[in-house]
Parts: structure tokens; sequence; C-alpha cells
């Protein structure tokens, strides 16, 4: 029987992972099935790679840590995040992060969501595509005016500093949302192009929330072993409206661990903290305690490395073997563990998002239609075609036993389709 909602709640819709996780397990799925292939999950492998430091396999529990965590985090793990940021982007700057400047989070969408409680009434913008539980997100707090700003494939989801002024003054922007690499095209905002960003924020007073998750994930212009993020650009720490978002979830490995943090002027880290009081009580204490030997910098450069190695490998089998399917790309990802591929010139029903995602479900392999990316806060934009009907996210996060596995039954998919 179908369950119906009480009418004082309202129907939140799945979107993304969750509805494609939702659909595969009606058909039996469920994490490690040995006969399952999730192409679909925003999530790296989690085991020991080449290089890496050891994996954490045990977490000691102090006295204290029976008692709650302080909303904003233990002050050891904010020292640590601070410390690892001036090491990694601030060597040379005089101005440093300290504890202050860091509120820990239960996860990366509580730190989201604690950040955009905080918003005054502004106009927030944000791009299309872009990360699909941004949409409930930007749905959910009122208090503020959700702008999208359109990328164009033409341009692979190219976006200068120049047209961010005229979006910023145009549309009367108080802050903007950015994910950096951005998941799902991989387009990635750094160097030089990240810094005149971060100069047109600072002189036209726009907040930046910078989702940083991916930020080790990036395949090109950067040294082995290095990771972007805007905080290397911001002149002063205090005063510069930049706030970016991090934790272990992706760069780091750990998932399960849903420890986060957001990193930024102190007088937005007491907002976050205050609107965390309400909204999540604060993080796990034993595993912030656990979490602050990660942090250490030399370790953390010796992950990224093992990281690098790791995913460049799979990046390049994915899009080879995609490509050669027939799958189109706007943009080969510069970041992130995603490809975005238009699968429009395929046979039918393979030539839309969904339709491929059906018919991969058929051959128990997930991915993720890209219609799920094109952020739609409270439906505004009824009765349109979607601009990502034709594109599909798949994701080389898993280990290369599984991708080598489901791009094999992908590929079988469409020489079937094709007969």
């Amino acid at each position: 029987m179908e369950s119906q909602t009480i009418s004082a709640f309202r129907p939140v819709p799945r979107t993304g992972v969750i509805y494609v996780n939702t659909e595969a397990a009606a058909r039996g799925f469920h994490r490690g099935h040995p006969d399952w292939c999730n192409l679909g999950q925003g999530q790296p492998e989690t085991g020991a790679l080449e290089g890496a430091p050891p994996r954490a396999e045990a977490v000691s529990i102090h006295p204290d840590d029976q008692e709650y965590a302080p909303v904003a985090g233990l002050w050891e793990l904010r020292e640590a995040v601070a410390h690892l940021y001036n090491v990694l982007y601030r060597s040379d700057r005089s101005s440093k992060y300290t504890a202050e400047n860091v509120a820990i989070c239960p996860g990366g969408r509580a730190a989201l969501t604690r950040a955009c409680t905080a918003l005054g009434r502004i106009n927030l913008g944000h791009f299309l595509p872009d990360y699909t539980a941004y949409e409930e997100l930007l749905d959910t707090f009122r208090r503020f005016n959700p702008i999208p700003i359109l990328l164009e494939r033409s341009r692979a989801y190219a976006f200068t500093a120049e047209e961010l002024g005229r979006e910023i003054e145009g549309r009367g922007l108080g802050a903007l949302l950015l994910s950096n690499p951005c998941n799902p095209t991989g387009r990635t905002v750094q160097g030089e192009e990240l810094a005149q960003w971060v100069d047109v924020l600072r002189r036209l007073d726009c907040a930046l929330l910078s989702d940083e998750f991916y930020g080790s994930y990036v395949w090109q212009d950067l040294f082995e072993g290095q990771s972007i993020s805007a905080a290397e650009y911001v002149d002063d720490v205090d005063k510069d409206p930049i706030i970016v978002f991090n934790g272990l979830t992706k760069n780091w490995r750990y998932p399960g661990w849903r420890v986060s943090w957001a990193v930024g002027p102190r007088s937005v880290i007491d907002a976050i903290t205050s609107a965390g009081s309400f909204l999540d009580g604060g993080g796990s204490r034993p595993l912030q305690r656990a979490a602050v030997d990660l942090l250490e910098p030399e370790r953390v450069r010796q992950e990224m490395v093992a990281l690098q190695r790791c995913f460049v490998s799979k990046r390049q089998v994915m899009l080879e073997r995609l490509q050669a399917m027939g799958v189109r790309f706007d943009l080969e990802p510069q970041g992130s563990f995603y490809a975005w591929g238009d699968v429009g010139a395929l046979p039918a029903p393979l030539n839309t998002g969904m339709g491929f995602f059906r018919a991969a479900l058929d051959r128990q392999v997930i991915v993720v239609p890209g219609e799920f990316f094109d952020v739609n806060p409270g439906k505004r934009r009824q009765g349109r075609q979607g601009r990502f009907e034709n594109h599909v996210r798949f994701s080389f996060g898993p280990e290369q036993a599984v991708l080598d596995e489901g791009l094999s039954r992908l590929e079988q998919m469409v020489e079937a389709a094709k007969r």
C-alpha cells in the first residue's frame, strides 16, 4: 500500500542520488551488493590507496567524549583546520586564520544549511547546472531569493570575473553559492581566474559560499599534492566575504564520519554556530577528536598525492570508454570525480538521461540523469523543457574493478541498442 503524507507535512521529493538509489533498491540493490555497479554515488572509494597514509580503523573514546561537543566544534579541531589552511594556502599572507574562523559541522549539507539559515533577506546567486541537493536547500529557506545563473554548454560552462561582476550588480546579489570543482560538470575555477573572482566579490561586497568538497580532485595546472581553495586569495580573513566549506567526506575519503567545517570571518562563523545550535546541535565529539590527526599538513599532502594518482587514471579510463560508446562531453572534467556526458547521439531510449538511467538499471548499473542538476528551487520554471535532459552524470569514484565492470555493462547495453 502506498503511504500518504499526514496533512501537516509536505511531500519532500527524492532528488538526485536519493532518487536513483531508491529506484535501484526497488530492484534489489543495497550498498555492498556484489552484483551491482554504482557509478552514480557521490562517494570516493574509501579503502587503502598505494602511497596514502594508513586508514583510520579505530576511534578512542575519551571520558569527556560522552558529553556533547560544543556547537562550534572541539577547539583543538578548529585549531587544526585553521593551521592546515594557513599552511596550504596562506603561508605568504600576514592575515591568518585562527580557531575562531572555523566552525565544525556534522556533514557538508549541515554546514551549508547552517550558512543558508544565517543569510539575511538577500538575492542569492546559484549556477546551472549544479549539485542536486542545492534545490531543496534553496527552496526551504524563504528569507533569501535564489537567482539562477545559466552557464552555457557551448562555452564549456565558463564564466568570467567580468561576467560575475555584471551579475552581482545587475541582479543585486548579496551572496553566491558555488561548488568548485563543480558537481556535476567538473568545471573548476582556479589560479588567477579564482583570484579575480575573489577580487570582484570583495570589491562588490558579495559573499561567496564556496563548496570545496572536491578541492583535491583537480586534474590540470596544479603540482601533484596541491588542492584549490578560495581561501588562498583572501586578503583579510575577518573582512573579506569569503566562506569556504570542506570536510572529511571526499578529499579525505571518510564520508561516514560526517565531519565538515566552514572557514570564514569570525562574525560569519558566530552566525553559523548560532544557526547550528537549533538546527543540529553539533557533531560527534569522539570523531572530531579523532579527526585532528587526519589534518596534519604532511599527512594531508601524502593523501592528496595518492588520491590524485589513483583518480586521474580512473578519469582517463572512464572518458575513453564512454566516448567510444558515443557519449559526448561539453567539457572533460577539470576537477571532481564525475564525467558529465551528453547521451543525445545514442539510439533511443538511451538518448535521454532518464532513458539511459532506466536501461542501465536493467543491467544493475546506477548512474544519475542530468535533469536533477537543473537546480530549480520552488519549481518556478514550470512547463519548460529541461536543459540537461540528454545528460548523465557518471562517477569514477568507485574502485577500479567496479568501474571496469560497470563500463563493460554499459558498452554491452549500447551495442544491443544499436542492433
